[in-house]
């Protein structure tokens, strides 16, 4: 009877205990993925294709409105090039959800690009998607389109 209790409360202790860190892990998560969205959007600004290398996974795919759909080294390579600027590339509107080893990050993007002498401003809703490979989180997604006025 008392090794039976003991079986018993040592499974409900398990089972307590794996809540709070699955919430601390998920927090974790959150945290590094808001860190990684800020130094995607710090390596727009900067023109650092050695940073966006970085933050995108090899299979990447880029899906944007009015374009071809762009792989790694064509996404990165607008940036490489020094053709386009960006001297602002600002989101909001963050929503971060995580899905184990994925997550789906969502949000509004501002952007001010110049290319050949002529600037532009975008405003658009994106979707990122991560995927977390030894223990590291890249996009492997990313889809903008145009934001419909509210």
């Amino acid at each position: 009877m008392y090794f039976r209790l003991c079986i018993a409360l040592c499974i409900a202790a398990t089972a307590l205990l794996q809540k709070p860190t699955a919430k601390l892990q998920e927090a974790a998560d959150i945290a590094e993925l808001s860190r990684l969205e800020k130094a995607w959007n710090e390596a727009y600004v900067r023109g650092d294709p050695e940073a966006l290398d970085r933050l995108c996974a090899d299979d990447l795919i880029v899906t944007m409105s009015d374009m071809k759909v762009l792989t790694k080294a064509a996404a990165i390579g607008i940036v490489r090039s020094g053709k386009v600027k960006f001297p602002r590339y600002e989101t909001s509107d963050i929503r971060i959800r995580v899905y184990h080893d994925a997550a789906v990050v969502t949000g509004l993007l501002k952007r001010t690009r110049n290319a050949q002498g002529h600037e532009a401003n975008d405003e658009w809703r994106f979707t990122k998607v991560y995927i977390r490979r030894t223990g590291n989180w890249q996009v492997v997604a990313w889809h903008a389109s145009t934001s419909a006025p509210l």
